[in-house]
């Protein structure tokens, strides 16, 4: 089983409509017998609670499911989760930090969209302060990131559906 952890700063945004993205990928692949997958925040903000409205509206509106309470990355997830994904520089420092205080120092942590060629080392933008078109553009970014995470990882574990 591959497991997959999705982190942004709140874990109400970005990282749990990464999470419904990834899912429903899998599923129509045919390989969810070969996946987990998670979110979390870097902060304790929303611990708890539900995704942002307006994540929920994205996700409705684009056909997923999204179930999830919002929660703080903690110690096992750097044991228990073979890809830890970052939403933006902010994001990979944190978890950076925690790693080496956690005592996880070959832990490697990636940027979301280091999987899209031409976009290396670009954040997926908080659309916290924004409205329903910023929160599409994110879908729009992480749809993408996520196309090229999975063929990245079907490529290094010889997945096929």
């Amino acid at each position: 089983m591959i497991s997959v952890l999705f982190v942004c700063l709140g874990n109400i945004c970005r990282s749990p409509l990464a999470e419904a993205i990834f899912d429903h990928k899998i599923h129509i692949s045919g390989l969810s017998a070969h996946f987990k997958s998670d979110s979390a925040g870097t902060s304790d903000y929303h611990i708890g609670e539900l995704p942002d409205d307006r994540t929920i509206r994205c996700a409705v509106k684009n056909g997923l499911k999204i179930s999830h309470r919002g929660r703080q990355v903690n110690r096992t997830d750097f044991r228990d989760f073979d890809y830890i994904l970052a939403m933006d520089e902010s994001n990979l420092n944190s978890l950076n930090q925690l790693k080496k205080r956690y005592n996880f120092p070959d832990k490697e942590i990636y940027l979301m969209r280091d999987f899209v060629e031409g976009n290396e080392g670009m954040p997926v933008p908080d659309p916290y302060y924004g409205g329903e078109k910023e929160f599409e553009d994110i879908f729009r970014i992480l749809d993408q990131s996520i196309d090229g995470f999975l063929e990245k990882v079907k490529e290094t574990h010889q997945l096929y559906a």
